[in-house]
């Protein structure tokens, strides 16, 4: 296993502590996300401990990047945070476990093992925080089905459909008679109320949801 911490006397600790369990083997140690990463990628770990706060690059970033890189590596976050919100991003960043530095290194080399073994570790306390974080993105996602698709005015339809055709704001100018300032006006109240971002998206936008025949 790797253990990845920026303080050295509590990598040191986990280390000796660790080395003592027949079981578990330490391969190396890293004190920033950008390290962790190499010596993953170098000594391809079973498991990786990794601390959230770390400079350079922090413990979800490096968790991420490793996740990618290493896939069959088990990633468990050990920290002194009990924010949902950290935990949230850990799982997203593919984390298998989410450990708080209060529990004792005893605790740490079950959750390694247990880990290892294929189990996913979320602390009692912390799981109905996930649970609910889950719940509350489902919800939103079921509201935003829900909802109509948003209403534009017989212009700005007109306009749509000719970005849509690939015209640019001169030509579509041109087209409906009226000055190229005012497609533009047109053009980011399209993108405003279909909250998008371009006028590719827009195009994309427009034929995939077939508000128009675009030939």
């Amino acid at each position: 296993m790797l253990i990845v911490d920026d303080h050295a006397l509590f990598r040191r600790g986990l280390d000796l502590t660790l080395q003592q369990e027949p079981d578990i083997n330490v391969v190396g140690e890293a004190s920033d996300g950008g390290e962790a990463v190499r010596q993953a990628v170098e000594l391809l770990p079973d498991v990786i401990l990794l601390d959230l706060r770390m400079p350079r690059r922090d413990g979800i970033e490096a968790c991420a990047a490793i996740h990618s890189e290493v896939p069959s590596a088990k990633l468990v976050i050990l920290t002194t945070s009990d924010e949902e919100a950290d935990l949230f991003d850990a799982v997203k960043a593919g984390a298998s476990g989410y450990l708080v530095k209060t529990i004792s290194v005893d605790e740490i080399a079950s959750a390694v093992r247990d880990v290892h073994g294929g189990k996913s570790l979320i602390p009692p306390s912390m799981a109905s925080k996930l649970l609910n974080e889950f719940a509350t993105i489902a919800r939103r996602a079921e509201e935003t089905r829900q909802l109509p698709p948003p209403r534009l005015t017989e212009r700005e339809m007109e306009v749509l459909k000719l970005v849509a055709r690939g015209m640019s704001n001169r030509d579509i100018a041109t087209k409906l008679t009226i000055s190229e300032n005012t497609v533009k006006n047109h053009v980011r109240n399209i993108l405003d109320k279909l909250q998008l971002h371009s006028r590719m998206q827009a195009a994309m936008y427009a034929v995939r949801t077939k508000l128009f025949d675009t030939e």
